[in-house]
């Protein structure tokens, strides 16, 4: 299951769904008092009693954040990071606006789209660190629970503008002051007001109401789940199996912005070194991937990439260096045949594919037919759509009716993400401890039907995006018991030493390679 790089609000209950019956929905679960769904009075804004006019007064890219951070946490937006014209998951974002505020804003330029883009993903990463920061201004916990959920985001936004962007603290209380006044009414922007000053004199006093690290493992670990912004559950995870040193190196990583890489489709004859040239003349910063051949590490730029049509155009794609790697394990040559088992939206599909140089064939089998849909589209756009072929199915239903075997067949699971929360700030939210024992549950079931589809002789490999060993070597470890007929092939003549852990799978860890977070393990089929 490739990980994207646009940022969704999981509905983790899709994902199951799609997979399997058994499992029930998660998302409302997920939802704690601090949630946007949750009541707070007045939930809705008075757009519609409105006259919907272009307003000049009101910051557009706060509007834009606001209104966006709305969607995201009700439920199906994309937190787009690499938004072309700042219509977020659609063709529709302004419209989003207009209706939830009452107004328009002034399209937005490339500065405002930076904005929107480093707002609504820090809001999102710093959500935790920030309602804390609330709840302790409010006047007492019901003000901060029954708060209209408008109301906290335009908060939200401005604490995280004077605490972690260091803006231009008195023009961060005019703004959202009258993006409240304007969208609200004018006792919710007295009440911004309020709360953003005592903001500014504590920020100013260096006495922010922020918890300490003493008591017991508990008590440490929400202190630490406050502080850098995650929940409770990962934190104790990482401190149990990282220590915490390292579990608040992992958390710091997952705060900061992400890095991207782009990979040259070759499938169009595009090189690395033309990729370089056009990055050059953009005057984008880029560096070599140390680790892959086709790679381009960015951290700023992706407008411009995008606007010059390189992405558009097939020239390349947005994929991290991890998904590379693991494509690198598989080792795809021309003339074998390749099954990607949850492929969709298909950024390791389509590396494959280019890898295969026109010959052999990879079917790429997902259950969810729009994903298919854009994976096919993809193909076709990057030359390599002579040696994909899509396959709407469950794997696990698939695997009972077909009766070919390939020589290669990739499993990269549905898992947690726990390794791109980076990239995915709104994911850490989404996520449960609970959802990990089913998630398990599935990943084995997955890993079963896998096998069925290898040759004797023939290469299986298991991958996650995620850096959690319940996911990953205890899988492992349970499918080999399972099944004797296969045998680990260590992955070191495939990956840089660097990557390969004493057992010979691959892990990539954020911290210390500077990529995502991702597994996989090789194995081979006696004959």
């Amino acid at each position: 299951m490739a990980c994207v790089l646009s940022v969704r609000v999981i509905n983790y209950s899709e994902i199951v769904k799609a997979s399997s019956n058994q499992y029930s929905k998660f998302d409302k679960k997920n939802r704690g008092p601090n949630s946007a769904t949750s009541t707070r009075g007045r939930g809705t804004p008075r757009s519609a009693h409105r006259t919907q006019k272009l307003n000049l007064e009101v910051s557009p890219h706060r509007a834009v954040s606001a209104v966006r951070l709305m969607r995201i946490e009700l439920g199906g937006a994309f937190a787009d990071l690499l938004n072309e014209k700042g219509k977020g998951s659609g063709d529709n974002e302004m419209g989003y606006v207009e209706r939830t505020l009452g107004f328009r804003t002034r399209v937005l330029d490339g500065r405002d789209l930076r904005l929107v883009t480093d707002i609504v993903g820090g809001t999102i990463r710093w959500r935790r660190y920030l309602d804390h920061l609330i709840l302790s201004l409010c006047h007492d916990e019901n003000t901060f629970t029954r708060m209209e959920p408008l109301l906290l985001q335009i908060l939200r936004i401005g604490f995280y503008e004077i605490v972690k962007l260091g803006m231009p603290p008195y023009a961060v209380v005019d703004e959202n002051v009258r993006l409240a006044k304007v969208s609200l009414r004018p006792g919710a922007g007295n009440m911004v007001n309020g709360i953003l000053r005592k903001l500014l004199f504590l920020k100013e006093n260096n006495s922010l109401p922020l918890p300490k690290l003493e008591g017991d493992d508990r008590t440490q670990a929400r202190a630490l789940a406050t502080l850098y912004s995650h929940p409770v559950w990962m934190v104790r995870r990482w401190t149990k199996y990282l220590g915490v040193e390292e579990a608040i190196k992992l958390m710091t990583w997952n705060n900061t912005d992400p890095s991207f890489s782009l990979r040259a489709n070759s499938g169009k004859g595009f090189t690395r070194a033309d990729l370089v040239t056009r990055l050059q003349m953009l005057k984008v910063p880029h560096e070599i991937s140390p680790n892959l051949d086709d790679f381009v590490r960015i951290k700023t730029g992706m407008q411009s990439v995008m606007q010059a049509g390189l992405l558009k155009e097939g020239l390349c794609s947005v994929q991290d260096e991890s998904a590379g790697l693991v494509v690198s394990i598989v080792d795809p040559q021309p003339g074998e045949s390749i099954i990607d088992c949850c492929a969709a939206p298909g950024g390791k599909t389509l590396f494959m594919a280019a890898r295969l140089s026109g010959r052999g064939a990879i079917s790429a089998i997902d259950i969810n037919k729009g994903r298919l849909r854009i994976l096919k589209e993809a193909a076709k756009l990057q030359n390599v759509d002579n040696v994909v072929t899509t396959v709407d199915a469950d794997l696990r239903t698939f695997a009972d009716q077909n009766q070919d075997k390939s020589n290669k067949v990739l499993l990269d699971a549905p898992c947690s993400g726990l390794g791109v929360l980076s990239k995915r700030p709104d994911l850490r939210w989404n996520r449960r401890w609970e959802d990990m024992e089913q998630l398990k549950a599935l990943q084995d079931d997955l890993l079963d039907a896998a096998s069925m589809l290898v040759k004797p002789g023939g290469v299986l490999v298991y991958s996650t995006c995620s850096i959690d060993p319940g996911e990953n070597e205890e899988r492992v470890a349970a499918f080999l018991l399972r099944h004797p007929e296969f045998c680990v092939d260590p992955v070191d003549s495939y990956v840089p030493a660097d990557f390969v852990t004493e057992h010979g799978f691959y892990s990539s860890n954020p911290v210390k390679h500077s990529i995502d977070g991702a597994f996989a393990a090789r194995f081979v089929r006696s004959s």
